[in-house]
């Protein structure tokens, strides 16, 4: 499978337990348990901001020490902030996917999120959401330098093969451009089918 990290449009830390349980859920995934967080670190899952676990803890998996992230002078590993509170405690979540369940494909365009929307709507499909998107990233090889809107209101991209002019960022992964403006008309958009 695959876990991604998720947060809000509204920024980050905005999920108390229930609440990211239910986002995972959302974008047709689960939360992650500690075992499918430290699987994703070993395969080079690095990020910097706390999310829930399946069992009520707070963790986040960090490769490259830096200040933002516990300081230079901690190894790489797991940090953990354990057991929150489930009601008042706000952190992001960790969500897990393991299966595609339909076909996620990208249509070119300037659209906005509304003619997005249509756009797949018309195809008979609707817009992918983000854990869809990790997916078909992660089990088909979904490779698209083009970025998209999702079911969310953000904006994503898939690579399997990095390149200099595809963000140039070294590693594959789903790059995002977080939030936009959703009148916007500069993206494409990744429809779901189950088709």
């Amino acid at each position: 499978g695959v876990v991604f990290p998720y947060q809000t449009s509204q920024g980050r830390y905005k999920f108390n337990y229930f609440e990211a349980k239910q986002a995972c859920e959302d974008q047709d995934s689960r939360l992650a348990t500690y075992q499918q967080l430290y699987a994703a670190w070993t395969e080079g899952l690095d990020w910097c901001n706390a999310g829930w676990l399946l069992d009520g803890t707070v963790h986040y998996p960090i490769i490259n020490p830096r200040e933002p992230c516990g300081g230079h002078l901690l190894l790489p590993g797991i940090r953990t902030y354990g057991a929150k509170d489930k009601q008042k405690d706000r952190f992001d979540a960790f969500c897990f996917t393991s299966a595609v369940r339909g076909q996620v494909y990208f249509i070119q365009g300037h659209l906005n999120f509304k003619e997005a929307g249509q756009a797949c709507h018309n195809q008979g499909a609707t817009l992918a959401n983000v854990g869809q998107l990790y997916s078909a990233w992660k089990f088909v090889q979904l490779d698209r330098c083009d970025g998209g809107w999702l079911a969310d209101g953000s904006v994503r991209y898939p690579i399997t093969t990095p390149r200099a002019r595809c963000g140039g960022l070294p590693d594959p992964g789903v790059r995002s451009f977080g939030f936009p403006n959703k009148e916007q008309r500069t993206y494409g958009t990744y429809c779901f089918s189950v088709k």
